[in-house]
């Protein structure tokens, strides 16, 4: 009898611990990552992702066909797209197009298509998405993704079908010279020795950030 009593006290008080956990969730809540906001740099040959208010910023200087770009994409986009979506970093991506070999190239579309979604609604955490599906279906050397393609990828990113149409039109939202050259003046600014991509810049510190470093993003987020 006095068994059979234990184990009843044994399972109220799990019910109870269960009808608990349920009711109640403690900690803060976290931003929806559906609302981070994309939008074009003031100096119009950026696209940012994230949230004004957050209290981690870098500037990431990257080229559709260079492979390092896609090994970094590969590492920490996911990294990456989580903490721009509850508002701990805001990332603005600078294009570069060295690697083409013709006007209107593989890069130069590509780079083209970033600023189109940031024109036309997509948030940040879907941009982030974009940019790993670009980088991960590289070319190098090649054609590069058809606008089709590139549309399909922003529906794969989750962009609504009013961006992802837009994309697909092909049509031009920035002045891709003019990019290029802004872009690599300013990458040289930060480091004249070594303007290679992926180059990842801390502008709150001034400093370069050692991206080799397998945990460079997460020291970053928590210093």
């Amino acid at each position: 009898m006095r068994r059979c009593r234990a184990m009843l006290v044994t399972v109220l008080v799990a019910l109870v611990a269960l009808v608990g956990c349920s009711r109640q969730v403690e900690g803060t809540a976290l931003r929806d990552p559906v609302q981070a906001p994309l939008t074009v740099s003031d100096d119009g040959y950026g696209v940012v992702a994230g949230f004004d208010s957050a209290p981690v910023r870098i500037e990431i200087f990257t080229e559709p066909q260079c492979s390092h770009c896609a090994d970094l994409q590969a590492d920490f986009g996911d990294q990456l797209g989580y903490y721009i979506g509850v508002g701990a970093l805001k990332v603005t991506y600078r294009p570069l197009i060295f690697l083409d070999d013709r006007r209107n190239g593989h890069s130069a579309r590509v780079a083209n298509a970033l600023f189109l979604a940031a024109e036309t609604g997509a948030t940040g955490t879907q941009f982030q998405r974009f940019v790993q599906e670009l980088w991960a279906n590289q070319d190098p050397g090649g054609p590069g993704p058809s606008d089709d393609e590139m549309a399909d990828m922003a529906r794969a990113a989750g962009m609504s079908e009013e961006v992802a149409n837009r994309i697909g039109t092909g049509g031009s939202a920035v002045n891709i010279v003019e990019m290029d050259e802004a872009n690599f003046e300013y990458l040289y600014e930060i480091d004249n020795l070594s303007t290679g991509t992926p180059t990842v810049y801390d502008p709150v510190t001034d400093e370069r950030l050692d991206i080799y470093d397998d945990d460079w993003l997460t020291k970053l987020m928590q210093s």
